[in-house]
């Protein structure tokens, strides 16, 4: 079974060590440094603005783990970073990811409600926008499930925008499946998947880079608001 198959048909997998045991050393040490990052946080939004991660979300070699699952073209539109731990251990209900963050507010078909996260624009875009995106969780500690490791309810990204009694609905009659995962691995997904994760039962640091990768235009007018258009050609990045 292929790739491309399986998150056609199930919406994840996991990429076994994506990332070497000297890159996560690396991340974790920028993770540690930034001055952006407070303790109790849970974490960071706007991720890309620092110059690390966007070097990473734009290397090749994450690059065409998007462009497998995308057909080629993708490019990274956000950045967030995850740090469950003892003093920020929260859970997360069963909900699919339907917002993406923008420059500016532009009334146009299909998109809203709007919304200010973090001091930036974020919108509901129409499913088919959300259908051209996949996100890329990588995992800079292990996640075993006593960690709050995210679970997922296989194919429920192929029905589109779910409404809340639609999410029940799955939620009662799916069976879920826990994505444990190791340092250095990555878990890819489509936003309308179904997901959750519970509060860690063990606490301890479960720092997870997320990035959201997309091929597909926005309505006129509107922009991704941390798109760069970057040209590969056999180096990490231009």
């Amino acid at each position: 079974m292929t790739d491309t198959f399986r998150m056609r048909e199930d919406g994840f997998l996991i990429e076994k060590d994506l990332l070497d045991a000297g890159e996560v050393a690396r991340l974790i040490k920028t993770v540690e440094s930034s001055s952006r990052i407070e303790d109790g946080r849970g974490g960071l939004r706007n991720l890309l603005d620092l110059p690390a991660f966007r070097e990473l979300a734009e290397s090749a070699k994450i690059k065409t783990v998007a462009d497998r699952v995308l057909g080629g073209n993708a490019f990274v539109v956000r950045g967030i970073l995850f740090d469950k731990n003892d003093s920020a251990n929260w859970k997360v209900p069963w909900h699919q990811d339907v917002t993406i963050a923008v420059t500016n507010r532009i009334e146009a078909d299909g998109y809203g409600p709007w919304s200010v996260k973090a001091g930036v624009i974020h919108v509901q875009p129409p499913a088919c926008v959300l259908e051209k995106m996949i996100s890329i969780r990588m995992h800079l500690d292990d996640c075993p499930a006593e960690n709050g490791a995210l679970r997922v309810l296989p194919g429920t990204h192929r029905e589109g925008k779910l409404s809340q009694a639609k999410i029940d609905a799955y939620v009662a009659e799916l069976t879920p499946v826990v994505c444990e995962a190791q340092q250095g691995d990555a878990l890819m997904m489509h936003p309308l998947l179904l997901h959750a994760s519970s509060a860690a039962s063990l606490p301890k640091h479960r720092r997870v880079l997320h990035f959201d990768y997309a091929n597909i235009e926005l309505s006129p007018g509107l922009q991704w608001r941390e798109r760069r258009v970057i040209a590969f050609a056999g180096s990490a990045h231009a």
